[in-house]
C-alpha cells in the first residue's frame, strides 16, 4: 500500500496540475454536436483553448460567458442565460456543457439555478440539452474535472429505467481521462472483435482523432458520442468502467438503470488485458478470437525481449492518479522500480498503487525525488521536458499536454499491442543510456606502428 505524502510547500514551483475546468471541457469535446461553455473570464477559456489546440493540433470549439469586472462583483447569471440563448439560437448544438472556472466558483455562482431560469425564459430551446458541472480549479485536476462532467452527463441525459439487457449486444464504456484517442479506438476494436457494440462515453477517439472532414468550419464538435446513444445506455447488457476516477459515475449509472458493470483500474500490462478479455468473453458468451490470442503471444514475446533492459530500471513518474496507477502497475510488473512518483491531486486510488511513496505535488518534487534516488528515466507530460533536461535523463511523454511531440495525443498505450509498443520504447530509451567503456590502451604500445616500445630503463640494460 502506497504512502501518500502531501507537499507542504507554500507555492507551486513547476506546475504539473491541469485544472478541473479543462478536464470537464475535454469530456464534453467527446460528445457529438456538443459545445463546452466555460463560465468565467475570456482569458480562462482562451488559456484552455491554447492547451487543447497545441495538444490535439485541431480546431477546438470552446465558448465563454465572458465575465468582466462588473458581472464578477454584481452577479453573472445574466451572462450564463444570454450565452445559452445565443449559442442555442446560432449554433443549435445537441448538448452544451456548462463548466465553471475559478473566477465563477469564487464568486459563488449557482449554475443549476441559472439553467432553470434559462429554461423558464426560453422554452423554445428545450431540445438543447444543458449539462452543468461545478469544476473549481482550486482543487482536483484534469482527471477529476473530467469525471465530474461524466457524472453530470449521466444524471442529466440517462433516464431512469428497468430495461437493462434489452439490447443484448450493446455495452457501455465509461472511458477515463487517462485514455487517448488511440486508446479509445483500440478498445472499440477489442470489444467489436467479440461481436459486441460499444457505446463509449465520452468518445474522444471519434471526435479528436485528427481526421479530416468536408466541412470548412464547424462551431460544434464533429464526431463523438451522439446524444441519442447516451439516452439508451440503460438498455445495454453491461457497462465497462475503465479508470477508478469514474467509479462514482458508474454508481450513478447503475442506480439509474440497473445495468451490471465490470470495473478495471487500467488496460496496460498482461494482467489488466487478460481481465478485460475475459470479461468480454463472459459478456458475449464467445471464445477469445484468434487475433486477440495472437496479440497476447506477441506481447509475451516482447516481455521476454525487453526484461533485460526494463528489469531493475529506476523510473520517475508524474501523472494524474488513474494514469499514474496504470503506468506503475505496468512498470513494476516488468521488474522496474518507481523511485519517484508525483500526482497533482489526491485520490483514493493512489493508496492501491504498487509504489512505496507518492507525493502530491508538482514537477519540482519529481525532480527532487528523481535526483535523490538515481532515476534513469522520466515518464510525464511535456511540462517535464525541462525537468528531464536538468536531470540529464530521457523523457517518455505520457498524459496531457504533449505540445512538443507530433502525434503524442494519438498514441495507443492500452491493450496487448499498445503495451507491446510501450515496452519497446522503454527498452530503447534505457538501452540508449548504456555506453561501452573506452578500450584500454597500454602506455608501452606504439600508436604509430602498433609495436611494443621499450621503456628507457629497460633499453639501457639491453645495451
Amino acid at each position: 500500500m502506497a504512502k501518500i505524502e502531501v507537499s507542504k510547500k507554500a507555492l507551486t514551483v513547476n506546475p504539473l496540475k491541469v485544472s478541473q475546468a479543462m478536464g470537464a471541457a475535454l469530456a464534453f469535446l467527446g460528445l457529438d454536436r456538443s459545445l463546452p461553455l466555460m463560465h468565467g473570464a475570456q482569458g480562462c477559456t482562451a488559456f484552455g483553448k491554447v492547451f487543447f489546440v497545441r495538444h490535439f493540433r485541431e480546431p477546438i470549439p470552446l465558448q465563454t460567458t465572458a465575465m468582466d469586472q462588473v458581472s464578477t462583483i454584481m452577479g453573472a447569471d445574466e451572462n450564463i442565460k444570454e450565452a445559452l440563448r445565443a449559442l442555442s439560437d446560432k449554433s443549435k448544438p445537441d448538448i452544451i456543457g456548462l463548466v465553471t472556472t475559478g473566477l465563477s466558483e469564487t464568486q459563488g455562482t449557482d449554475i443549476r439555478r441559472a439553467v432553470r431560469e434559462f429554461r423558464a425564459a426560453h422554452p423554445e430551446f428545450a431540445c438543447v440539452a444543458v449539462v452543468p458541472a461545478n469544476t473549481p480549479d482550486t482543487i482536483g485536476c484534469l482527471e477529476s474535472g473530467y469525471a465530474l462532467a461524466v457524472e453530470s452527463l449521466i444524471e442529466t441525459l440517462v433516464p431512469e429505467s428497468g430495461s437493462a439487457g434489452k439490447r443484448a449486444k450493446q455495452v457501455n464504456v465509461l472511458a477515463s481521462a487517462m485514455l487517448t484517442p488511440g486508446d479509445i479506438e483500440a478498445i472499440k476494436e477489442w470489444i467489436e472483435a467479440f461481436g459486441l457494440r460499444p457505446v463509449v462515453v465520452p468518445d474522444i477517439g471519434d471526435s479528436l482523432d485528427g481526421h479530416l472532414t468536408g466541412a470548412e468550419y464547424s462551431a460544434l464538435t464533429i464526431g463523438g458520442t451522439p446524444r441519442s446513444e447516451i439516452e439508451i445506455m440503460g438498455e445495454s447488457c453491461a457497462t465497462l468502467v475503465i479508470g477508478p476516477s469514474l467509479h462514482k459515475a458508474a454508481d450513478i449509472l447503475k442506480a439509474r438503470t440497473g445495468v451490471p458493470d465490470y470495473r478495471f483500474a487500467g488496460l496496460m500490462g498482461l494482467d489488466d488485458c487478460d481481465a478485460f478479455t475475459q470479461a468480454l468473453a463472459n459478456i458475449s458468451g464467445k471464445p477469445v478470437p484468434g487475433k486477440i490470442e495472437r496479440h497476447r503471444t506477441q506481447l509475451q514475446d516482447a516481455m521476454v525481449d525487453c526484461h533485460f533492459m526494463i528489469g531493475f530500471a529506476r523510473v520517475a513518474l508524474a501523472a494524474d492518479p488513474d494514469l499514474l496507477g496504470m503506468q506503475a502497475r505496468f512498470l513494476t510488473g516488468m521488474g522496474a522500480e518507481i523511485v519517484g512518483a508525483v500526482s497533482p491531486a489526491k485520490a483514493e486510488s493512489l493508496a492501491a498503487s504498487p509504489v512505496a511513496k507518492i507525493v502530491v505535488g508538482d514537477l519540482e518534487d519529481l525532480e527532487i525525488e528523481a535526483r535523490a534516488n538515481g532515476a534513469q528515466l522520466v515518464i510525464a507530460s511535456s511540462h517535464a521536458a525541462g525537468t528531464a533536461r536538468r536531470l540529464g535523463l530521457p523523457l517518455l511523454r505520457a498524459g496531457f499536454p504533449q505540445y512538443d511531440l507530433v502525434g503524442g495525443y494519438a498514441r495507443t498505450w492500452t491493450g496487448y499491442r499498445g503495451t507491446r509498443q510501450a515496452l519497446f520504447d522503454l527498452a530503447n530509451l534505457i538501452q540508449g543510456q548504456h555506453h561501452e567503456p573506452e578500450p584500454y590502451r597500454s602506455l608501452y604500445r606504439s600508436e604509430a606502428c602498433g609495436q611494443d616500445r621499450v621503456a628507457p630503463a629497460t633499453a639501457g640494460l639491453v645495451q
